[in-house]
């Protein structure tokens, strides 16, 4: 059963010296697993939750935090049981409904508020971030000591229950689905043990979404430089990325500093990336998704050619022309 702690007590003992606060860690929440916890009819209430937004996830995309709300019904129990008071249109609102309306909320909010005073709740939206985890962990061949079997077992729960009906994902939950989206969390599922070829319809549906709109090659560039960080892509296919732009007097206004935060916070380790050329060890699974990603066989591949493919799922503005040289904008959009 799976716990929400909060504040200081997410701090373990062998942490404390790596993680350092000037609060008491207020506000910090970390989910762990206790397989100890849970009784059979918790159990069976976690179950019932997962099963029945799994079974409305077309319909209401967010979570609404249901296990960490069944977690803290128990904690904070309500203090006491105020009347619903419904208001027709045509009727005056008067100065108690407004009390007991207000009395309700408050009573309501007491009971998903932490020990420590802030409310936690999920980031749950885009559907980018998870794999750049799971790929930085696999490369660095941290994964397994990472992650735990049963933290495998709800990201991949995750990552299925945000698929789309055609079998890809978007750039966000509630999004279509795009090359960027899908190619990042169908890679994403294989490295992390799910099979292309165990029979799974989702991984199928999900294979067969990417090579219908082009294959691997009309991903994004921060795609291309994911994958290409993984090993399932060629650096000759992305557009320049040169880390020297950061040598540049900074009163220049193309100063990669002068960005918007998030370009300038991406376009920073990507360049380094791209400077070294890194890959990640090639393993069988790698190998394997070289094959699974394209259309046509990998070592065939125009790689100059790919460097400005993209998907029209994916393409929010027509590329400019000359948007190939280094520091076009094209290259930092998603």
């Amino acid at each position: 059963m799976w716990k929400l702690k909060t504040g200081a007590e997410t701090v373990s003992t062998g942490s404390e010296t790596w993680l350092r606060t000037l609060n008491s860690h207020l506000g910090r929440q970390v989910w762990e697993f206790h397989p100890e916890l849970g009784t059979p009819e918790e159990l069976q209430q976690i179950e019932d939750a997962r099963r029945g937004f799994s079974d409305r996830r077309f319909e209401k995309r967010h979570s609404s935090d249901l296990l960490m709300r069944i977690q803290f019904a128990k904690e904070n129990p309500s203090f006491s049981t105020v009347p619903q008071i419904k208001v027709q249109d045509t009727e005056e609102i008067t100065k108690e409904a407004v009390t007991i309306t207000l009395r309700r909320a408050i009573n309501f909010y007491s009971t998903i508020q932490a020990h420590d005073g802030h409310w936690p709740g999920d980031y749950g939206g885009p559907m980018f971030l998870i794999p750049g985890l799971v790929i930085t962990l696999s490369i660095t061949g941290a994964l397994n000591a990472v992650l735990s079997k049963e933290h495998i077992r709800e990201i991949c729960r995750y990552l299925y229950n945000h698929q789309n009906k055609d079998g890809g994902w978007g750039l966000h939950i509630e999004g279509p689905s795009t090359m960027f989206g899908t190619a990042l969390n169908y890679v994403t599922l294989r490295l992390l043990g799910e099979g292309a070829e165990d029979g799974l319809e989702a991984m199928e549906q999900a294979r067969k979404w990417i090579l219908d709109h082009g294959g691997a090659t009309a991903i994004t560039s921060w795609g291309k430089m994911w994958l290409s960080v993984l090993g399932v892509y060629e650096w000759s296919g992305n557009n320049p990325l040169p880390p020297e732009i950061w040598l540049f007097p900074y009163l220049l206004p193309c100063h990669p500093g002068r960005m918007w935060c998030h370009c300038r916070m991406v376009y920073l380790p990507m360049s380094y990336l791209y400077g070294k050329r890194f890959v990640g060890p090639i393993t069988p699974t790698i190998r394997s998704l070289r094959k699974e990603l394209y259309t046509v066989p990998y070592h065939e591949i125009d790689w100059n050619e790919a460097r400005n493919l993209c998907a029209k799922e994916d393409l929010y503005y027509p590329h400019p022309a000359g948007s190939g040289y280094p520091l076009g904008i094209s290259i930092l959009c998603l």
